[in-house]
C-alpha cells in the first residue's frame, strides 16, 4: 500500500495480541467491549503525544516546582455512531475530563455511501483538539464525511483514530484530508464486494452491543 505522511500504523505487540482475540468469532460481547477500550487507550498515548501543555506551579512535599499539564477541557472526543461509542471510555482513561460530541452516520446498503443523521458537539469545540474515533475504517466514506462535518463547524485540529482499517479507507481519508493525522491500530488486506474489511472482525457495532 502507498504510504501517506499523515497516516500512522501501529506495530505494537500488545495491540497485536489484543486484536487477535478481538477478531475471534467466539469472543463474547463483554470481552470484545473491554478489548476495544484497552486498544483505544494504548493508541491514545501515541496519537496525543503532541497535545498542547501549559506550565503550572506544583508544591511537592519538599519544594515548589514548575510542571506541565494538558489544559482543562482542551480535548474533545467525537465518536462516529454507533460503534465509535465503544472507544470513548478508552480515551477517557487518558483524558477523563474530555467533552464528548456525537456524529451519527449510516451506510446505504446498496450504494455503500454514508449518510449523516445526527450531529451534536460540545460548545467551543473549534478551540479544542478533536479526536474522532471509529473502530472500523472500510471505504472511508463515513470518516471523510464526519471530518468534513467537523471542519464545517470550525474544527481545525482534528485527529482520526481507528482500530481496523482497509487500504481503500486509508487512501480515501489520507487524500481527502491530508491535514488530519490518521492513527490505525491494524492494517487489513482489503474490502470484499459488500464493503466489509477482510479478514476484519465482523460488524463492530453488533459485536459491541449484541445486535445483528
Amino acid at each position: 500500500m502507498k504510504t501517506y505522511p499523515n497516516v500512522y500504523i501501529f506495530d505494537h505487540p500488545l495491540i497485536k495480541h489484543k486484536v487477535s482475540i478481538l477478531r475471534d468469532k467466539n469472543t463474547g460481547m463483554k470481552e470484545f467491549r473491554e478489548l476495544i477500550e484497552e486498544i483505544t487507550t494504548i493508541m491514545t498515548y501515541e496519537s496525543m503525544k503532541d497535545v498542547e501543555l501549559v506550565p503550572v506551579e506544583v508544591e511537592t512535599p519538599l519544594e515548589k516546582t514548575v510542571q506541565y499539564r494538558v489544559p482543562e477541557e482542551s480535548v474533545a472526543i467525537v465518536p462516529i455512531l454507533r460503534a465509535g461509542l465503544g472507544m470513548v471510555n478508552g480515551v477517557h482513561r487518558v483524558f477523563p475530563t474530555a467533552r464528548v460530541g456525537h456524529i451519527g452516520m449510516y451506510r446505504d446498503e446498496e450504494t455503500l455511501e454514508p449518510r449523516e443523521y445526527y450531529c451534536k458537539l460540545p460548545d467551543g469545540i473549534e478551540q479544542k483538539t478533536v479526536l474522532l474515533v471509529d473502530p472500523m475504517l472500510a471505504t472511508g466514506g463515513s470518516a471523510c464525511d464526519a471530518l468534513e462535518a467537523l471542519k464545517k463547524r470550525g474544527c481545525g485540529n482534528i485527529k482520526f483514530m481507528c482500530i481496523i482499517a482497509a487500504p481503500e479507507g486509508i487512501e480515501a481519508v489520507a487524500k481527502a484530508h491530508p491535514d488530519v493525522s490518521v492513527y490505525v491500530s491494524t492494517l487489513d488486506r482489503c474490502l470484499n464486494s459488500h464493503g466489509y474489511i477482510l479478514p476484519g472482525l465482523g460488524d463492530a457495532g453488533d459485536r459491541l452491543y449484541g445486535t445483528k
